[in-house]
């Protein structure tokens, strides 16, 4: 593995370690936690965890109890050391596994920022950056692998490239999902979709307005602030 930095996030709130090189975390990880609608005593399941970034975002927000699945053993050992660093090595803990191939339990609340990128264009050099971004045709199945883990009534939330959302949608049951896209400033194209779906829900798939994250000047807008600094909650399903 490369050399290690330390980045904050939440405001510095969360001290991360990740590669200096490959896949780092950033934005995506952040507002996929902040999606995540878990609360104080339930229970999260990350799959595709990488350095623990969205696990530890979404467990600083809620106090839930989170477990993260990893195929990366180096990032699984710096994930633990991420959750150790941060005080919640008894509440956020990673484990090494294929989160597409595993029985990793039933939990109120499933979600993943998988590989969304498809095998047009340049492949990575990086073999761990390649793995993290490049999807190999399985896009589909990690929203099948979510599926299985979630408990009746819990939650599965995904974020995805926007060109890659039939595919994900087509994966999911016919009723039940919410997706909400994210868009470079309003009235911009959505680059980016969170989807999250509800175990027994029978209510029509809704498509919300966007959420708009840079204003005219490129800062972030109030509402991104309040998750990316404040770990404010980003509501899909209400």
């Amino acid at each position: 593995m490369s050399a290690v930095t330390e980045d904050g996030f939440l405001d510095g709130r969360l001290r991360i370690c990740q590669p200096e090189r490959g896949f780092r975390a950033g934005l995506d990880a952040v507002m996929l936690a902040a999606a995540v609608p878990a609360g104080a005593g339930d229970t999260a399941l990350e799959l595709g965890a990488g350095v623990g970034t969205a696990s530890l975002c979404l467990a600083a927000r809620t106090g839930c109890k989170v477990t993260g699945i990893e195929i990366e053993p180096a990032l699984v050992e710096l994930a633990n050391g991420n959750a150790a660093r941060n005080g919640m090595a008894g509440q956020v803990t990673f484990r090494a596994g294929d989160a597409l191939s595993g029985d990793w339990g039933q939990f109120a609340n499933v979600f993943c920022n998988p590989p969304f990128h498809d095998e047009r264009g340049q492949r990575s050099p990086d073999a761990g950056r390649a793995r993290a971004l490049q999807d190999g045709g399985a896009l589909s199945q990690w929203v099948r692998s979510g599926l299985e883990c979630v408990v009746s009534y819990g939650n599965f939330t995904i974020i995805l490239r926007a060109d890659r959302l039939d595919e994900v949608m087509a994966a999911l049951p016919e009723k039940g999902a919410v997706i909400l896209p994210l868009l470079p400033r309003a009235g911009g194209t959505a680059k980016r979709v969170i989807v999250q779906w509800r175990a027994g829900c029978t209510t029509p798939h809704r498509i919300l307005a966007g959420f708009a994250l840079h204003q005219d000047d490129n800062r972030y807008t109030a509402e991104a602030d309040a998750i990316l600094r404040d770990a404010g909650a980003l509501k899909v399903i209400v």
